[in-house]
């Protein structure tokens, strides 16, 4: 009987060591991928190491640039902040650019390795051109010190060196957070779990890496010692990329499906083709295709829903189609619905644009009204910007909280569902957080006017004897709202996106921070213009204490209150893409 028991042990054990991934991902040699050798947290955590990395190189150069600029390359304060405003933005329509060619032509892993090596050669490319050309007079750069005029091929260089950077970070960005969860097989019981766990570790691994840059690089840099901070960015990078080849061995892989703007095109063309067309009562009498119509989604179809019923006639058969060899006059349903779920993506995308802008305020407004707040604690002074470390901190509290605590409470309570709060709901939490901290920004600001200094005309800082302290709860609320809001959409994006498209949607995540740039932007010149007086400067003048930032908060508040409204009925309208079940070959 032991032997028998040992016997069937063996046998088990050899059944898992040998196990395929039921996802239809693939080893490096195109293999089906085989569970225990590859993916899992042993290229999890390697990727997450990674981005953490990446992501302290990154802001090593993007969190000071607007310094760099004004002190080293001689830009005034207003052309300094719209150059970064112009090269921040250009990073995130890049991240568009990267999800494209890996959804379509070269796949996640080769996309992340060229982009990290581009956004290596960048990194090198800065640090050679100040240390060559634009420290000059050496120690040059810091407060005091201003560097000289620089020769046009010198500026140039540092032109192509941080458009490079911006190219490589922005196309590597949305495909490695993918490629992450690709690790992970969503149709095993363990391994979904874990692949849910990675997106709130890779939100923290990326807040980690921009607290160390963010400190100890900004600091440096602050002090003048361009070359040092631009050279560790440059050795984290480089330190990401080797650790990222070295997982090459054990990492899974889904094949690209090709241009999916075809694919989206084909559905429209098809659909408009057969307008008059008369629709069948039923969703089971529509074209499903066959093998060479499938996606390379791991032998899965997706199933058809309601809605958006005039693109189903893309998949009616009739007469002329030909036997269905010409996709421009049919498509299945599959093909159908991915165009539908793009469509249904869009307006919970478009929600969470203005909480983008809320997320914004954290680098520029936060940072201008501490500088006008008592910035000195026991004769140390505390720099306005260094405020931001509170957010991380509850960056990293709320995803503890969160996964140890209320996500397992939430559950237990819905006892209908193993699952806490779904994604949509987190960020529904994450707009009612980013409200309070708004409110707690303004109400911080209204007692700073009641004490600040009103006669200082030229230099405000330190012009209000209320504590910059009073400042942790908005940075506080904020790193709570990102937990819900940033990890659900990555989440979300990444799970309702088609299969051949999961790139695209991480990279929704990224250009709904680009334009809550913009927007902020423009919503600001539009307050400014709407406020200013000839007896008020308007609310956000550069003398904030003849202003009423307070009244800003208080508007953005009121919008996203809106915003949320409009979320609540677009959350309660939008319906969940459906696959059906996969054929695992035994």
């Amino acid at each position: 009987m032991a032997c028998l028991n040992i016997d069937t042990m063996c046998e088990k054990g050899e059944m898992e060591k040998d196990e395929y991934t039921f996802d239809g991902s693939v080893d490096k040699h195109g293999e089906p991928a085989v569970r225990a050798k590859t993916g899992r947290w042993f290229a999890g955590v390697l990727l997450l190491v990674n981005q953490g990395l990446a992501t302290l190189a990154f802001f090593g150069v993007g969190v000071n640039l607007v310094l760099f600029l004004t002190r080293v390359m001689g830009q005034d304060n207003a052309e300094a902040a719209n150059s970064v405003s112009k090269w921040t933005g250009t990073v995130y329509i890049f991240s568009l650019l990267g999800a494209f060619l890996s959804d379509s032509y070269w796949g996640r892993y080769r996309t992340c390795a060229i982009f990290q090596a581009i956004f290596v050669a960048g990194l090198v490319s800065l640090s050679l051109t100040s240390y060559i050309f634009l420290i000059k007079p050496n120690d040059c750069g810091d407060e005091e010190t201003p560097c000289g005029s620089h020769s046009t091929i010198s500026v140039a260089l540092f032109y192509v060196s941080i458009y490079l950077i911006a190219l490589g970070n922005g196309g590597y960005q949305p495909t490695i957070a993918t490629f992450g969860a690709d690790q992970f097989d969503e149709d095993h019981p363990q391994e979904s779990h874990s692949k849910v766990a990675f997106f709130s570790y890779f939100y923290l691994a990326l807040n980690l890496g921009s607290l160390f840059s963010n400190t100890i690089l900004g600091y440096f840099e602050d002090q003048g010692m361009w070359t040092i901070g631009f050279w560790a960015s440059a050795g984290s990078a480089i330190l990401a990329l080797v650790l990222f080849l070295i997982g090459t061995p054990r990492y899974r892989h889904f094949k690209p499906t090709g241009n999916p703007l075809s694919r989206f095109c084909q559905v429209v063309v098809a659909a408009t083709k057969k307008w008059n067309v008369e629709q069948p009562s039923r969703g089971d009498e529509l074209y499903e295709g066959d093998e060479q119509d499938l996606p390379l989604n791991g032998n899965r179809r997706i199933l058809h829903t309601q809605g958006f019923k005039f693109l189903d006639r893309a998949a009616i058969i009739i007469s002329k189609d030909g036997g269905g060899n010409n996709p421009w006059r049919l498509c299945a349903v599959s093909q159908v619905e991915e165009v539908k779920c793009i469509l249904r993506l869009l307006p919970i995308w478009i929600c969470t644009i203005l909480y983008s802008v809320v997320f914004t305020q954290m680098a520029s407004l936060f940072v201008e009204q501490g500088a006008a707040m008592k910035t000195t604690l026991s004769g140390f002074h505390i720099p306005p910007a260094s405020m931001s470390s509170f957010d991380i901190l509850s960056v990293a509290s709320f995803i503890f909280i969160y996964r140890r605590v209320l996500d397992p409470l939430v559950a237990r309570l819905k006892k209908s569902s193993p699952r806490g709060l779904t994604e949509l709901q987190r960020m529904g939490v994450g707009l009612i957080i980013a409200i309070m901290a708004m409110v707690a920004a303004g109400i911080v600001e209204h007692f700073r006017l009641k004490s600040a200094d009103k006669d200082c005309s030229h230099d405000c800082s330190n012009s209000s004897s209320l504590s910059i302290f009073w400042q942790v709860p908005q940075y506080v609320l904020i790193g709570a709202s990102e937990v819900f809001m940033y990890v659900g959409q990555l989440e979300f994006f990444n799970g309702q996106a088609p299969d051949g498209l999961k790139s695209f949607g991480s990279a929704l995540c990224m250009t709904s921070i680009s334009l809550g740039n913009y927007v902020s932007s423009l919503l600001v010149s539009v307050v400014m213009k709407i406020s200013t007086t000839d007896n008020m400067p308007g609310w956000i003048p550069g003398n904030l204490n003849k202003g009423h930032l307070d009244r800003f908060y208080f508007l953005l508040a009121a919008l996203t209150s809106a915003d949320f409204l409009v979320y609540l009925i677009c959350a309660k309208w939008y319906k969940y893409i459906k696959f059906e079940e996969r054929s695992i070959e035994k």
